[in-house]
């Protein structure tokens, strides 16, 4: 046996692995589809949007929009427009997932082209690393609140080697691996087995939450809420409208993964309605609850702490043994929510996406360790020393993802609507309707000019260019944004501030455009063949995919074209 041979994925069932598939990947079997109603009513992704939308980070957007200048009703019309914005995004991303059960990486076979979606899960895979990193370091802060509770002394206990630069101590270094080690484990656990794990994880960080807002405001004192609530508003219209982009910016690496979670769903209304309800209301809650605790415990610390494991850092450094303990309790409280967020959301999204790469070497499981273990290269100590910075890092996720988000939902509502050729999706040659040219979907007139050249340059950089459409525009702004130094015009600056927005209808609508005007023969041909959405989902719904695709067959009712 080779050492090739020896890494190849073990395949459950039929499936055969090669370029395209693995059981991993496969639209999920019935037996697999447990996620139900209260799944996704209790985490944002399935007991999923309790607890995705009540942890740190949402705490912390609401708060550090206060610290950014926003007056605290400024911050709350930011927070409920964003969230109410974020779960229609939602809905609309994860259709395919709840009604064909395909993740991510699969959905955008028929977005971009077999080939032309490499590039789109090579930008998840680089987010998810990145999105990992930060998540864990809040989760090392919350390790670190444990271990000070515990030894008050604990900086002197663990002296302080790393340079002033780096923006933190060894003892938070130590946190931040001593979490990174607690979340292995729960990373080995698969996917569809995780539901205890949200329901308890949700209660645990709804509990805990209500506790600290009811604690902040029973003991504020007579100072109240200080300058917090009370001052006048400063903050421009444009200054809201980046708090509301920010605040989609925060969860929107969940609205673009949305399929990959989607897809466990055991019926499409559970996904569907389970989200739309819910991925609003708890993120409200939460990020309210973050401004009114940063507010009432202003006065009493000398500064907002939008950072909730500063703020259990003061409570432990302020008090006494009881404060010790609550400030323990606390952490702990904030290291599980952590833990249940930063898994399923980020170290198994990593993993899906590597799966669809190298299905015969890497499955999920092998992925999401790749995942958490490449993602230490992300400093991400450097991603949450302020305020500014926190900002800009969720508002850049919005510049990226947005355009590709755009393309998703465009492409199955309104190019081929809501009508998959499921078994194409795995044939990874001309086959396939979804092979477009060269295996990639060009829709732009640049193609014309760039193909005099390079065949597959000129593809390949076509095929990207709705992106590029919809992101290009708030560059200038980020980049102004980010570096003080550099001054574009301010109307720049406002593309950047509705980014998200305006990056998901531009590049949405370029890309329906295109595919109007120069539609694809196959793709064409099939939409006008095919039975009618409801009938073609209801005939993929428990076929064995990668049966039919071995056999080169398809569905009953449906023509090869």
């Amino acid at each position: 046996m080779t050492l090739l041979q020896w890494l190849e994925v073990p395949q459950e069932g039929e499936t055969i692995p090669d370029r395209w598939i693995n059981s991993d990947i496969e639209p999920i079997q019935a037996d697999r589809r447990r996620w139900g109603f209260w799944t996704f009513n209790n985490y944002c992704r399935d007991h999923l949007w309790i607890l995705i939308n009540s942890n740190i980070s949402t705490y912390m957007t609401g708060s550090s929009l206060i610290a950014l200048g926003l007056s605290w009703w400024q911050a709350i019309v930011a927070i409920v427009v964003g969230n109410i914005l974020a779960a229609i995004f939602i809905v609309l991303n994860s259709l395919p997932g709840a009604y064909y059960h395909l993740g991510f990486p699969v959905v955008n076979r028929y977005v971009w082209g077999m080939y032309g979606s490499q590039f789109v899960i090579w930008n998840r895979i680089f987010l998810s690393l990145i999105w990992y990193a930060f998540q864990a370091w809040i989760g090392g802060e919350c390790v670190y609140v444990c271990l000070q509770a515990i030894w008050p002394s604990l900086e002197k206990r663990i002296p302080n080697h790393m340079p002033a630069d780096t923006g933190m101590t060894t003892a938070e270094f130590v946190g931040y691996i001593i979490f990174m080690v607690l979340s292995l484990p729960v990373i080995y656990v698969r996917p569809h087995k995780l539901q205890r794990m949200f329901y308890i994880s949700a209660a645990i960080v709804i509990v805990f939450e209500f506790v600290l807002l009811i604690w902040s405001l029973a003991t504020m004192g007579p100072d109240g809420f200080g300058n917090t609530l009370s001052s006048g508003s400063h903050a421009s219209g444009w200054m809201i409208a980046y708090g509301i982009i920010s605040t989609i910016g925060s969860i929107c690496a969940g609205i673009l993964n949305q399929n990959d979670y989607a897809r466990f769903a055991r019926r499409p209304r559970d996904a569907i309605y389970g989200q739309i309800f819910s991925a609003a209301l708890f993120a409200i809650i939460c990020g309210v609850i973050g401004i009114l605790v940063t507010a009432a415990t202003q006065e009493r610390y000398g500064e907002a702490y939008w950072n909730l494991p500063k703020l259990l850092g003061a409570v432990i450094e302020t008090g006494g043994s009881r404060s010790r303990a609550a400030g323990f309790f606390g952490g702990i409280a904030l290291i599980i929510s952590q833990m249940g967020v930063n898994v399923p959301g980020n170290a198994l999204s990593g993993g899906f996406d590597l799966a669809a790469t190298f299905p015969r070497y890497i499955n999920i499981r092998r992925g999401a360790y790749l995942t958490a273990l490449i993602s230490i290269a992300a400093n991400p100590w450097r991603l949450v020393n302020t305020a500014t910075v926190f900002i800009t890092v969720l508002s850049s996720y919005s510049v990226f993802m947005a355009p590709m988000i755009g393309l998703m939902i465009g492409s199955y509502l309104c190019v081929h609507r809501c009508k998959i050729k499921v078994p194409d999706l795995f044939v990874g040659d001309a086959r396939s309707i979804y092979w477009y040219t060269y295996g990639v979907n060009w829709r732009a007139i640049v193609a014309v000019s760039l193909s005099l050249v390079n065949p597959y340059f000129s593809v390949w950089w076509t095929d990207i260019w709705q992106w590029i459409c919809g992101t290009v525009p708030s560059l200038p702004g980020f980049v102004a944004y980010v570096n003080a130094t550099i001054h574009v015009p301010a109307g720049l600056m406002h593309l950047y501030y509705i980014c998200f927005l305006s990056g998901a209808l531009i590049a949405g609508s370029v890309f329906v455009a295109l595919h109007y005007v120069f539609p694809d023969q196959r793709v064409r041909l099939f939409l006008a063949s095919a039975p009618t959405a409801r009938m073609l989902i209801e005939e993929y719904r428990d076929q064995p995919i990668s049966v039919a695709v071995i056999h080169g067959g398809s569905p009953k009712g449906v023509e090869d074209d």
